[in-house]
């Protein structure tokens, strides 16, 4: 029996077609994201924001899964047929693991594909462009709506819930994350201090890699259905 955690970054979608953030190329080497992604940015120009998330969210909804999605929603099936579990956490704010089959996905930065009224605090479902004058389906406001990611400066959610998987893992695995954004960045030593082996599978070594048991490097829609396919033989 394996408990895995499974840690997913921007690297996991790249080959879907959504961009990356800290590489050469980037979404942040385009944009700048303090004008794009703070609660103040959002204050200060509200129209702005909401046509790069607009953009986002159409971006996405023309991307696909891919292998490596594919491959992580087989494991989880494989893992729970052998009585043990995968959790599953995403810095990712794409839907392409649900699309995949993915039944449970802790997205510690938010959904893209969701809003919340900063008036009501209401959550729904988001699949149309946001403007300022969209009205919040709960409290019938307008000018209140924002994407329901977490924003530079805001906490990510779900925290004591990560730190109680990591505890009861057996193997740490980040794919496709940079190693530099903090406190995912922190969860393989998290892991390391609970004495669970890390594994890291990356294009290239991330900014942490020297903290991870083994590194693998290589495309994730190729390195991680072939990782999957090890942990479901018995390797």
């Amino acid at each position: 029996m394996r408990r895995l955690f499974v840690l997913t970054g921007a690297g996991v979608s790249a080959e879907s077609g959504l961009g990356t953030f800290r590489d050469p190329g980037g979404i942040w080497a385009k944009f700048d994201p303090m004008k794009l992604a703070t609660p103040e940015a959002f204050a200060a120009d509200p129209d702005r924001v909401h046509a790069f998330y607009n953009l986002r969210r159409r971006n996405l909804l023309s991307a696909a899964p891919n292998a490596a999605h594919g491959a992580l929603a087989s494991l989880a099936t494989g893992l729970a047929a052998r009585g043990g579990g995968l959790f599953l956490c995403t810095q990712n704010i794409d839907d392409l693991h649900e699309r995949a089959g993915s039944a449970q996905v802790h997205h510690m930065h938010g959904e893209l594909l969701r809003s919340r009224c900063l008036g009501c605090g209401a959550r729904a479902p988001c699949r149309d462009e946001l403007k300022t004058a969209t009205a919040c389906g709960a409290c019938g406001r307008a000018g209140r709506l924002r994407p329901d990611v977490v924003w530079f400066g805001e906490m990510p959610l779900g925290l004591e819930a990560i730190e109680t998987a990591l505890a009861e893992a057996d193997l740490f695995v980040a794919i496709g994350t940079s190693g530099s954004v903090y406190p995912a960045a922190g969860f393989v030593e998290t892991a390391r201090g609970f004495g669970i082996r890390t594994c890291e599978i990356n294009l290239a070594p991330s900014d942490n890699a020297a903290m991870f048991d083994e590194c693998r490097c290589g495309p994730a829609g190729e390195a991680v259905p072939a990782f999957v396919a090890e942990m479901l033989d018995g390797r």
